[in-house]
């Protein structure tokens, strides 16, 4: 019997403190989604404060991505040195000093500050959740599991979008004045100040990665923490089924460890994992976090129904994710992802048609005539849709679970590392793009991108489903 078998047969769930670590690990998710979807519906009041163009808003929104691009490179090899915990911890701390400062920030140098020390956090909890949850849970539901992740960013969204919408709302605008004579705007930022709090105590009462323990030859600890989880006698196996596939190359996890030592090239399945990464930014997902109310303003929704529009994608985006879990552990990882991507290119090119019809009114302001407005709203729907019953869950799920134990950190850090570059040219181009070469021939190119996904996962990428975090191959 394999040491799979032997873990399998033997190990004794406990649910409820699974479920646990599980939930608070992904609160991370929801801080992700939280400070990333904060700065939509605020941009009319960042505007107005920092007397912003449309390039100095790209700036200031995408300020976020540069520190998510470092957040997530340092915290893949961060969380090799000081645990997966504890790297969380760092990340809670960060997104309630980003709030503080940017609801406060009083010239657009220090709200981009504050927006990269939020992205510090963003990208440490984006790479350090999924592989945390990957290390502590059985390989026969580590899929819908860490799934949750996914389903908790877009929670965030979802929660900033309302959050949003509701100060707005009874403050007659963004940039009307609420609590303390403070512009709505700025409460937006600062209410993120209480789940972020939340997630920071909440880290006191989950364990470290087992995992993690063994890798630092503190196996005694490990076995106590898999005794929690799975009890005793799996816990036993397990840690030698961990030890032992560290055996053949056992040293302190390092980058140089991505570079094969036989052909001295990158290993192949860090290329799949930056293609994974990479693909997923490309198809332009976050324009519709980032810049939703301000992309249907720009064909003439006012901006409560706007803002309206995005709670709507929020909500659609939970019910595709919730699918997703239900999904994932029965059919794999890569029929969702081919389903996603044929799904995404044929939507996207639906919303480019619609924006190819915009008129120009009068004043100058665009509009879609006829049913295309409809149609751009459907499409629009549909590809949050798609998005996130397949490539918003899926490839989080196979970074966290697709790399041995042996590169899993510095694997994270660049996969990571390259979504996080790949977000920042998508967003803070974006702004540019609208007015040059215009919405339609955008949305053209997310759309090529969706196609090429589709090429790419058929060709390059293996099903990882049921396959233990030992047995994967790099």
């Amino acid at each position: 019997m394999t040491s799979r078998g032997v873990f399998v047969e033997h190990a004794q769930v406990n649910k409820p403190l699974v479920a646990l670590v599980v939930m608070v690990a992904t609160i991370g998710g929801f801080m992700f989604g939280y400070d990333s979807g904060v700065i939509n519906g605020t941009q009319k009041g960042l505007e107005a404060a920092f007397a912003l163009g449309r390039l100095g808003i790209g700036v200031n929104v995408g300020a976020i991505l540069v520190g998510s691009s470092i957040g997530a490179f340092t915290a893949g090899r961060l969380s090799d040195l000081i645990g997966r915990r504890n790297t969380m911890m760092v990340a809670a701390a960060l997104f309630i000093v980003s709030a503080l400062l940017a609801g406060a920030a009083d010239s657009s140098a220090i709200f981009i500050f504050a927006r990269i020390i939020g992205g510090f956090g963003v990208g440490a909890a984006s790479v350090t959740s999924p592989v945390y949850i990957s290390e502590v849970t059985p390989a026969n539901v580590r899929g819908r599991l860490s799934s949750i992740q996914q389903v908790m960013i877009i929670s965030g969204l979802t929660g900033a979008f309302v959050a949003n919408f509701a100060l707005a709302r009874y403050a007659g605008g963004s940039t009307a004045l609420l609590w303390g004579g403070h512009a709505a705007w700025r409460w937006m930022f600062w209410l993120q100040v209480a789940p972020a709090a939340l997630y920071l105590v909440a880290l006191f009462f989950i364990p470290e990665s087992p995992r993690y323990l063994v890798v630092k030859g503190r196996d005694a600890e490990a076995e106590r923490v898999l005794t929690r989880l799975f009890g005793a006698h799996a816990a036993a196996a397990k840690v030698a089924e961990i030890r032992a596939g560290l055996a053949a190359d056992h040293h302190r996890p390092k980058l140089s460890d991505l570079i094969d030592k036989q052909t001295r090239r990158i290993r192949p399945i860090l290329w799949v994992g930056i293609g994974l990464a990479v693909f997923q930014q490309l198809v332009g997902i976050n324009v519709v976090f980032y810049y939703g109310a301000t992309l249907w303003e720009a064909v003439g929704f006012t901006e409560d129904y706007a803002l309206q529009t995005n709670i709507l994608s929020g909500l659609l985006s939970i019910g595709a994710c919730l699918l997703a879990i239900a999904l994932i552990d029965r059919i794999g990882r890569k029929p969702l992802l081919l389903v996603g991507s044929a799904g995404m290119a044929v939507t996207l090119a639906g919303v480019a048609w619609a924006f190819s019809t915009a008129v120009s009114g009068a004043d100058g302001a665009l509009s879609l005539p006829g049913n295309a407005g409809v149609i751009a709203l459907v499409c629009a729907n549909l590809y949050v849709i798609f998005f996130n019953v397949s490539w918003g869950p899926v490839m989080w799920v196979m970074l966290g679970e697709m790399f041995p134990t042996q590169i899993r950190g510095s694997a994270l850090a660049v996969s990571g590392f390259a979504q996080w570059i790949a977000n920042a040219a998508i967003s803070v181009s974006f702004p540019l793009l609208v007015v040059y070469p215009g919405l339609a021939v955008t949305y053209v190119g997310y759309a090529v991108a969706a196609a090429v996904s589709f090429f790419f996962v058929r060709a390059m990428v293996d099903e990882t489903r049921g396959v233990e975090l030992e047995d994967m191959a790099g």
